[in-house]
């Protein structure tokens, strides 16, 4: 790994946030690069996978099934993760590979976004499973691709204040996420009626975007590829479930793949079609949702390191069932439910920005250097697989079956008897997200003792220093705890 570091000049107020956020980048060369790199990924991603989408599929006529299909798809080819763990072991250096894979997967949604516009005399069932289709081969290569990136950073990061940078790099790709999505919802608002031409700006911007950000690790150093001893397919694949601290992290990110994937894929349809949100209001109740886990990303990257992945993971799970419970709740009137729903999308964004950092950092910290992708895709493959069955299950019961009911005063749709079932199942994960063995992690009671006593503010940080103490940074146990509470 080349020697420089990152320069760090002295603060002034004006930069006093971006000098705490540089923090996590100490000892990591590029990590200006890498970050800046993740806020590009992410404003592909969010304009690629934003509810634009939903509306395109659906003024193609698709219905429930199809948006089951369309939220199955990015769990779905996870499989691909397996492929690329065992290509990776026969590899020298990903780099080549990686980034060819990568540019085609950028740019693989154009024909699809651009098609309706020069050819409006196609059929529209022709562009609707065209779009699932091209969508299918996005995440087919973004997940073939992923495992090599992610062992290619398991290299070369260092395994000092590894979560820390976790942190900072998730703070600003949730800002570029909310950036995304805001521009997404002034262009959904200017094109109201004209879903196609819309979609087909966001499309073409994406891949700009896209593109660029895998052309910013050209100058990144590549370590070459860690060799194993034994390259036979059979055991390469069992060698993350034959490991017992691993196969703990596996079961649980499975069994909570398909708890969560029996509500979220809807969500954005529900808003749309039963609670009668528009399309640029229901954008920019996500825009809200990234603006709460950019706030909170840094410092969970602290915590993570300070307390360790587990406690994180179980805090998270613990609470990731209020998005379903205000969902069931929320009242089917849009200028209602849009403001009772952004704290929620708020709190969410945080407990799911706790979700990346503790399972990236887990998977990065526990898995070998030799055959490293294999663990990384058997951590996040076998749960993909798993919540993409879960997600085409429910969008065909969505299609087939229409249920109203009331319970204790609740009116239940289809919709939201999905959501309750949702809940049901998140809590029963507590069971396994416990037994995750992780033996150099805090207790989660400890964790707990540890915030219990910090407010609000303390907890969010900002990226232009709000809140943040003037006092000099110690080193002392004393200090840490204080500055991570």
């Amino acid at each position: 790994m080349p020697a420089e570091n990152l320069k760090h000049p002295p603060a002034t107020p004006s930069d006093a946030g971006l000098e705490h956020a540089a923090d996590g980048l100490r000892g990591i060369a590029h990590g200006k690069t890498i970050i800046l790199a993740g806020c590009l990924g992410m404003a592909y991603t969010q304009l690629t996978l934003c509810p634009a989408g939903i509306e395109f599929a659906r003024h193609f006529g698709g219905t429930g099934l199809h948006i089951g299909i369309l939220g199955a798809i990015p769990t779905g080819m996870l499989f691909l993760q397996f492929l690329s763990a065992v290509v990776a072991n026969h590899l020298t250096h990903r780099r080549g590979l990686w980034m060819t894979v990568s540019i085609v997967q950028r740019l693989i949604l154009l024909p699809v976004a651009l098609g309706p516009v020069f050819l409006p005399g196609v059929s529209p069932t022709v562009w609707l499973w065209s779009f699932l289709g091209f969508s299918a081969l996005n995440h087919g290569l973004l997940h073939f691709a992923t495992p090599l990136w992610m062992s290619w950073m398991g290299d070369y990061l260092p395994r000092s204040r590894l979560s820390r940078f976790w942190g900072v790099r998730h703070l600003w790709m949730q800002w570029s996420g909310a950036a995304s999505l805001l521009f997404a919802s002034y262009l959904l608002q200017s094109y109201t009626d004209e879903i196609q031409t819309a979609f087909s700006i966001l499309i073409v911007v994406a891949a700009v975007f896209g593109v660029a950000d895998i052309l910013l690790f050209l100058p990144v150093y590549e370590p070459p590829v860690t060799k194993i001893a034994e390259t036979r397919i059979r055991k390469v694949l069992a060698e993350p479930f034959r490991n017992r601290d691993f196969r703990s992290f596996i079961s649980f990110m499975s069994f909570w793949h398909f708890a969560a994937m029996v509500g979220a894929p809807f969500i954005s349809l529900f808003l749309l079609a039963e609670v009668g949100m528009s399309l640029s209001r229901v954008l920019l109740l996500w825009v809200f949702c990234w603006v709460g886990g950019a706030a909170c990303s840094a410092r969970i990257g602290r915590l993570t390191e300070r307390f360790g992945h587990r406690p994180i993971l179980i805090l998270c799970a613990l609470l990731k069932s209020s998005n379903m419970l205000a969902l069931i709740l929320v009242p089917n009137d849009p200028e209602i439910a849009f403001p009772i729903l952004v704290p929620v999308f708020i709190l969410d964004s945080i407990l799911n920005a706790g979700f990346v950092v503790a399972t990236n950092g887990f998977m990065l910290t526990k898995s070998p250097s030799g055959n490293r992708t294999m663990f990384i895709a058997a951590g996040t493959a076998l749960a993909g697989l798993v919540g993409g069955i879960t997600s085409v299950v429910c969008g065909g019961l969505l299609t087939w079956f229409s249920l109203e009911t009331v319970v204790f005063g609740i009116h239940l749709s289809s919709y939201r008897m999905l959501f309750l079932v949702s809940i049901v199942l998140r809590i029963a994960s507590l069971l396994l997200v416990v037994r995750i063995r992780e033996s150099d992690s805090h207790g989660t009671r400890h964790v707990v003792s540890q915030l219990i006593g910090a407010t609000p503010l303390r907890l969010i940080h900002f990226p232009v220093g709000l809140f943040r103490s003037n006092a000099p940074d110690h080193d002392s146990e004393m200090t840490e705890a204080r500055e991570d509470a």
